[in-house]
């Protein structure tokens, strides 16, 4: 089996990749491209899901041809995939009834705020959101004409776009989706990973447009197109996707993804948690009939997102790789704090009311505090989400593992492990969330053969060791708390302005 291979799909929010994988984790061959986003009105992001599909297809022809080998070199296909994001099609034509509505849309608002977040949090542990899918099929079911009546009769399916594209490769054979996918939609119990009838019931939803729920690795069925009788083995939401890639494997694991925003998973282990300090407990993965591996996630709203805003908003930089350069030309922040609340504030906090502020700005200060400033509002917030991961599961971090594009900063990594008082490290292969749906898959069809196999493949790009002192590292978070409070400040309802 030396020449065969694992196919990766990566559908994204705003890209679809594929990507060959051989036995010691190498990247064989990868094939992109970027898919529209659509915004038709304040506040709607949409997707073509056809166009999707058909990038998908395209996609995986172009990385065999790029790795020069046919469909019997490829052992399986896993997916991983944007989760949230919800579509909805017709079972007979497999066409969708309507654009995708993407995880980013805020149009249900006014439904989420009648749910009742008691029972969302008892049986989900997610917190009523716009967010997640539930919603989303609920608003295309209200106002789609007729397309109530034909979900319930099973004329039309629902699914994330895992359950899309392996309804496409299986040629509509299978209507599945895992459980990490399931655990977003707002709709599964999280202790029994099964469909809940009161959230069902809640959310005007009939189970049967719904996918069934299988593990995250084992053989769904056999593609029926591009890659005719190759077992489709694995799918995962792209957070969990990159837990796995990691290879967090045990409780106390976790894994930190810096983008535009910044995902934060700590595997707990086979009994979920429930959090009290503004996490959310989601599923991390499931493999084949064995014991489901719970976590905890705390997202971070704005990372590289901020940098973008000094680039792009203020001009300090010409380029994103520039922040680093800038930031170096200063030992410190001298004494300014940034809390880029553009949107408010998410984990641990979740005031969405909050504002950005810049707060300890003196005659001294300079574009290069700021720069720095810049950088340590992504390790501040990952602290305050650490922190509360700490204290929710019992389990002290005793390091982190990164990716994502932010993580080329090295000064950002090193604060990050400043600020953490733990190592931080980064793998050698960086397309962590392709890496895992293809660990996943492998697992499921022998390529690899347990975890410790998938354990022996990972090498460190980096490693960056705290070297701050104590002493220094608990005024400056105090600092950056009182910080956070100014953000607080301008909330609406303190009826400030």
């Amino acid at each position: 089996m030396s020449d065969r291979y694992i196919l990766a799909i990566d559908q994204g929010t705003t890209s679809t990749r594929c990507i060959l994988f051989d036995r010691r984790a190498t990247v064989v061959a990868v094939a992109r491209a970027e898919h529209p986003q659509s915004y038709p009105r304040p506040g709607w992001v949409e997707h073509d899901a056809a166009r999707i599909w058909r990038d998908t297809q395209r996609l995986i022809t172009r990385a065999m041809r790029s790795a020069g080998i046919g469909a019997d070199q490829v052992a399986a296909i896993g997916i991983a995939n944007q989760r949230e994001t919800a579509v909805v099609w017709d079972r007979a034509t497999g066409v969708p009834v309507a654009p995708a509505i993407v995880w980013q849309d805020t149009r249900t608002s006014s439904l989420v705020s009648a749910l009742d977040p008691a029972l969302i949090s008892e049986r989900t542990g997610l917190q009523p959101a716009t967010y997640f899918s539930a919603t989303k099929v609920r608003w295309l079911l209200d106002h789609i004409p007729g397309l109530r009546a034909r979900a319930e009769k099973g004329e039309v399916l629902f699914g994330t776009m895992d359950s899309w594209l392996i309804w496409n490769l299986t040629g509509g054979r299978e209507h599945l989706t895992d459980v990490t996918n399931a655990s977003r939609t707002m709709l599964m119990d999280l202790s029994t990973l099964s469909w809940d009838p009161a959230l069902l019931d809640v959310c005007t939803i009939p189970q049967a447009m719904l996918p069934s729920i299988r593990s995250s690795s084992e053989v769904y069925g056999a593609a029926s197109s591009v890659l005719p009788g190759v077992p489709i083995a694995a799918a995962m939401g792209d957070q969990q996707a990159a837990l796995f890639g990691q290879t967090c494997f045990a409780a106390g694991d976790a894994k930190c993804t810096y983008g535009t925003g910044g995902f934060l998973l700590m595997n707990t282990g086979s009994t979920p948690v429930r959090s009290t300090h503004g996490l959310l407990t989601t599923v991390g993965y499931r493999i084949g009939s064995e014991p489901v591996a719970y976590a905890l996630e705390g997202s971070i709203a704005v990372a590289g997102s901020l940098v973008q805003w000094v680039r792009d908003g203020l001009g300090l930089i010409g380029t994103a790789s520039e922040i680093e350069t800038l930031a170096g030309t200063v030992a410190d922040n001298g004494g300014c704090y940034i809390v880029p609340a553009f949107s408010g504030l998410f984990a641990p906090h979740w005031r969405s009311e909050a504002r950005g502020v810049i707060v300890g700005l003196t005659s001294y200060i300079t574009k290069g505090h700021l720069a720095r400033a810049v950088l340590e509002a992504t390790g501040w917030q990952t602290r305050e989400v650490v922190d509360a991961m700490n204290a929710d599961s019992g389990l002290a971090l005793t390091g982190l593992n990164v990716d994502g594009g932010m993580t080329a900063d090295n000064m950002l990594m090193q604060i990050v492990a400043d600020v953490l008082s733990v190592p931080v490290v980064r793998p050698m292969v960086a397309e962590t969330v392709s890496l895992g749906a293809a660990y996943a898959a492998g697992l499921a069809v022998g390529y690899w053969s347990d975890l410790q196999d998938l354990r022996n493949n990972r090498h460190s790009a980096g490693r960056w060791d705290p070297g701050m002192d104590g002493e220094r590292r608990a005024a400056e978070y105090r600092r950056w708390q009182r910080a956070v409070q100014s953000a607080v400040y301008f909330s609406d309802d303190q009826g400030q302005t």
